[in-house]
């Protein structure tokens, strides 16, 4: 008999969890607080790479789709210096497909394929039972128990609790998001700046950040190191405060690179969190966590592939009807730990090295991932 499995969340990790055992004809139910697909705007461009996000692709059947959404020419990169000047600008050759890019929406949209979501079903906890299996609540005080449920809520996970008490802690770096809308028609001199990828600038503590995504849009990032509670008097509403006090926070800069922020149509401040970079958790029966909920750190561009090929991972687990489903979940997560510890490590240090007082190591990390 086949296991009642549930997975809370329907982001990419979520998704692809449940896209995985849908290929294997073994069903699951995807929980997700949100109303629908497009209750929030989806957020900006992730670059897939090839021997994590892609390889979980491919083990739910869809990266040919996805080679045909992704933009390979998205991993260009240009670096300047605050006075802009170009000190860096890398292009992929035609054939390079290591870390193409694709919008999360679009993401989205291909894991969603034929899963059915039940949508508005925020959970409140989850309680593993004495006597087996899990039982999930849910915010409308509804209950259902389920053999093994899978927590893939992000960085403030609700099933979390029920295996870790660790929470997420302040890094010293808030980002500030705005975007810009139809860049090469309203802004062709910004659409020239980015190119076809990505933009940074590396000041004292503080970056700047652009990174394009398909039809004309634009986000950008500011970064900056400064206590939890700096930055909080002007609420995101007043988008011409917060625009403000960014140009404020990044004067001196060369004119060009503040029209990213003259020009920003709305604002997000986002105080990045992680996960220590060692965070285990003693093994619970019928309920274990994936992506941001299990291993959250710096948005380097790991997050989203690590949790994208341990859903998959996990899921070939579940559909291959193991005898001992809790023995099959146990050793993915200790498979899980070590290399997601890995990452949060090198993740850490390259948040350390991006937003630093010293610009030029940036430049440094740039050129030991990228060398030119």
């Amino acid at each position: 008999m086949r296991r009642r499995i549930a997975v809370v969340g329907a982001g990419p990790a979520g998704l692809t969890f449940a896209r995985v055992l849908h290929r294997h004809d073994h069903p699951v139910t995807v929980l997700e607080r949100d109303a629908a697909a497009d209750a929030r705007p989806p957020g900006g461009t992730l670059d897939l790479h090839e021997g994590l996000g892609q390889r979980a692709l491919a083990k739910a059947g869809l990266l040919a789709e996805f080679q045909v959404l992704s933009r390979p020419e998205g991993q260009a990169m240009r670096i300047l210096d605050v006075d802009g000047t170009v000190l860096r600008d890398w292009r992929p050759r035609p054939d390079e497909r290591a870390n193409p890019e694709i919008d999360r929406g679009q993401l989205r949209d291909l894991l969603l394929g034929p899963l059915d979501v039940r949508w508005g079903h925020g959970v409140a906890r989850a309680a593993p039972g004495s006597g087996g299996g899990t039982a999930v609540h849910f915010a409308d005080g509804r209950e259902e128990t389920f053999d093994l449920v899978v927590g893939a809520d992000g960085a403030w996970s609700r099933v979390r609790p029920a295996v870790s008490p660790v929470t997420p802690r302040y890094t010293g770096v808030t980002m500030v998001e705005s975007s810009l809308d139809d860049v090469d028609a309203r802004h062709p001199d910004l659409a020239r700046l980015v190119g076809d990828g990505s933009v940074a600038v590396h000041g004292v503590n503080r970056a700047l950040v652009a990174q394009r995504n398909s039809g004309g849009h634009v986000k950008v990032y500011a970064q900056f190191r400064a206590p939890l509670d700096r930055h909080t008097r002007v609420g995101p509403a007043d988008v011409e405060a917060v625009r403000s006090e960014l140009l404020t926070l990044f004067e001196g800069w060369a004119p060009h690179v503040l029209d990213l922020l003259r020009h920003g149509t709305a604002f997000a401040r986002h105080p990045l969190h992680a996960l220590p970079a060692s965070h285990t958790w003693a093994h619970v029966p019928g309920v274990t966590l994936l992506g941001d909920a299990a291993h959250l750190m710096p948005p380097l561009g790991a997050g989203a592939n690590l949790a994208m090929l341990e859903a998959a991972e996990l899921a070939e687990s579940v559909a291959a009807g193991p005898e001992d489903l809790d023995e099959s979940v146990r050793a993915f997560e200790q498979r899980m730990w070590a290399r997601a510890g890995r990452w949060a490590q090198i993740t850490t240090a390259g948040l350390e090295r991006l937003v630093s007082p010293d610009p030029r190591e940036a430049l440094a990390l740039f050129d030991r991932v990228q060398p030119s």
